[in-house]
């Protein structure tokens, strides 16, 4: 461990613990070299996401790992993403889950007791990752929120509302 460590800027922090960098780190863009700088209308976004629904999280489970923010529109479509993902806007993130139980209590703290647009808890079946997608807009707060299995043979998906 670095007894010295290389704090960040200020200007790069979007909330007490979230920074650019980190909502916008992605290993697609970093092994093709490409640019996933967010907009600043994305950094905006970023900031309004952190501050009303991966502060609270974060609050009641501690240290959160990110595993998808701001997506540019190339990295979007390497990783398959939707056309109009909220990741291209900043406006959606993924948390890694470490486990079914804790998955199910964040996924529920967050549909009882957070504003967001959209919630999905996704579970890839063939190697068991786990994360949840959760999203926040000024422009909408639909509070749709799903579970989505991906199934073993990677044939057929299931998505279904709960709650």
């Amino acid at each position: 461990m670095n007894p010295f460590p290389v704090r960040e800027p200020e200007r790069e922090k979007l909330s007490e613990h979230f920074t650019i960098t980190e909502m916008s780190r992605s290993a697609t863009a970093i092994r093709h070299g490409w640019d996933n700088k967010p907009t600043e209308l994305a950094v905006v976004n970023l900031r309004l996401l952190c501050e009303n629904v991966l502060e609270p999280l974060r609050r009641r489970f501690g240290v959160l790992r990110i595993t998808s923010g701001y997506r540019s529109k190339k990295v979007n479509e390497a990783v398959g993403g939707a056309e109009f993902s909220q990741h291209l806007y900043g406006e959606a993130a993924d948390i890694f889950v470490p486990n079914a139980e804790v998955g199910k209590k964040m996924f529920d703290f967050i549909r009882q007791t957070l504003p967001y647009d959209q919630l999905i808890y996704e579970c890839r079946r063939r190697d068991n990752a786990q994360w949840i997608h959760v999203s926040y807009s000024i422009e909408h707060l639909r509070r749709q929120h799903f579970m989505h299995y991906e199934m073993p043979d990677n044939s057929a998906k299931a998505l279904r509302k709960v709650g």
